[in-house]
């Protein structure tokens, strides 16, 4: 059993317990309060010392221990996602009476997180090494960027190197990069007027905001084939079809493979927007709500993961969550891609693949920020059975499983060994950040304007 192996099974059930507690807070971006509590408590009684409120965030904290250099990083995310409230453990779509549920495993992302630093701590105070270990607690990942809010406003800095991870379907060190993004709220403003009366006298706002999304669907034909845009309109203007609709509202989602490429991506929506207003005599107005960087590859830093992930034997499913997870196969996920209802686990580590220059993958992480501000890797781990989609219903129901918190507590094994070796070898962690000032170039640049603030779901 590995130094990391060792001090977090002997806090497992303390662990498990936390994971449980935030399955069953689900709390949205920025309102994440007991489940950051949950957190902190964990920190304070473990030794670290706690600061809350980072970059004017209530939900974001971290927890130190250790002095000097080099400081050393490990995220660790808490919030929910809306509409997924869901029994644990069913078999079926089962609403629980909870307006959000953890649909994207971040009740044991945290925890896993919160376990590598306590692996860490240990080896500090036992060795006497200097060295600082930092958990970052970071808030509003799903549809808030909360890391990209901390690093705009310099909270990582401080960092030689950081390590995270995601619960999965799979074991294996993260060797592609994500999509960069911007999220902006367009409003349109027009003329209301009786539609059969006086319809010569109204100016339709929701006119405008149709046409805006027809001129993006044309767009789409002459962006790169890797960007994606996506919207939600969250004010049609009303219910009564009589009266010409005076405001509507759409939230934009827009992704490119780079920071540059979502950048210019976003001028050619507001010219699509502005044109819009225009055809229509409507006023258009946007704001900014959120963005994050595409993620920076760190091969040194990767391979060092992989190497200490291939000596670590992972959490083999009881037979108890096998069958559960064959059941959950044959009645909800046939036809999903990788479902396998004889052998619903894929428990088997997979080999590191980096190859330089591979595009991104079609997600998006705030992560990325974090990685373009000092040496990073990721890995996932095994939470849920094969063809089990993100941000669903059967992400939630598996989220108290014994898997899960297997898996998640063998992904901070991963992570805490990781940043011993880097405390055991300062040459690696030299090389890592060699490596990343040649990608970086000039460095970070804030993809969120000055000024904007982080908003909850509900503020929007």
């Amino acid at each position: 059993m590995s130094r990391a192996s060792q001090v977090i099974e002997a806090k497992a059930a303390e662990l498990n317990a936390a994971a449980d507690a935030i399955w069953e807070t689900p709390e949205l971006a920025f309102t994440e309060y007991q489940s950051a509590k949950i957190l902190i408590d964990f920190l304070r009684k473990e030794g670290f010392t706690v600061e809350e409120e980072l970059a004017g965030i209530r939900t974001a904290f971290s927890g130190r221990f250790g002095h000097g250099r080099p400081v050393l990083g490990v995220l660790g995310e808490f919030d929910a996602l809306s509409g997924l409230g869901q029994e644990a453990g069913a078999l079926e779509k089962k609403p629980n009476g909870k307006t959000a549920g953890q649909g994207c495993g971040h009740n044991l992302l945290g925890v896993g997180s919160l376990a590598a630093a306590l692996a860490v701590k240990r080896y500090l105070e036992e060795t006497g090494a200097e060295g600082t270990i930092v958990y970052y607690g970071c808030p509003g990942e799903e549809g808030g960027s909360g890391k990209a809010f901390m690093a705009r406003d310099h909270v990582f800095d401080e960092l030689d190197a950081a390590v995270s991870w995601h619960p999965a379907i799979i074991n294996k060190v993260r060797t592609s990069s994500s999509l960069a993004n911007y999220q902006i709220l367009f409003k349109f403003d027009g003329t209301a007027a009786h539609a059969a009366a006086n319809p010569d006298m109204g100016r339709s706002a929701l006119d405008a905001l149709e046409l805006m999304n027809i001129g993006v669907q044309f767009l789409r034909e002459h962006m790169p084939s890797s960007a994606r845009i996506h919207y939600s309109i969250i004010d049609a203007g009303g219910i009564s079809p009589n009266v010409v609709q005076p405001h509507a509202e759409a939230l934009y989602l827009i992704r490119a493979t780079t920071n540059d490429g979502v950048r210019a991506l976003y001028e050619r929506v507001l010219k699509i927007a502005e044109g819009a207003a225009l055809m229509t005599e409507t006023k258009e107005s946007h704001e900014f709500v959120k963005a994050c960087s595409n993620l920076v590859m760190n091969d040194t830093l990767q391979r060092e993961m992989d190497r200490i992930m291939q000596q670590i034997a992972p959490p083999v499913p009881d037979e108890n969550d096998m069958e559960y997870a064959r059941e959950l196969t044959k009645r909800t996920l046939m036809g999903a891609k990788h479902a396998n209802p004889d052998d619903p686990y894929a428990y088997k580590k997979l080999p590191y693949d980096f190859k330089e220059g591979e595009t991104a993958g079609a997600g998006s992480t705030d992560v990325g920020d974090v990685s373009w501000i000092c040496p990073l890797a990721q890995l996932s781990a095994a939470t849920w059975c094969l063809g089990t989609p993100g941000h669903s219903w059967q992400v939630v129901a598996q989220g108290k499983l014994a898997a899960a918190k297997a898996a998640m507590r063998y992904a901070g094994v991963i992570m805490g060994e990781t940043l011993i070796s880097l405390l055991e070898n300062p040459a690696l962690l030299e090389k890592a950040k060699e490596e990343f000032r040649d990608r970086v170039g000039k460095g970070y640049v804030a993809p969120i304007p000055v000024g904007v603030k982080p908003r909850a779901l509900s503020d929007l």
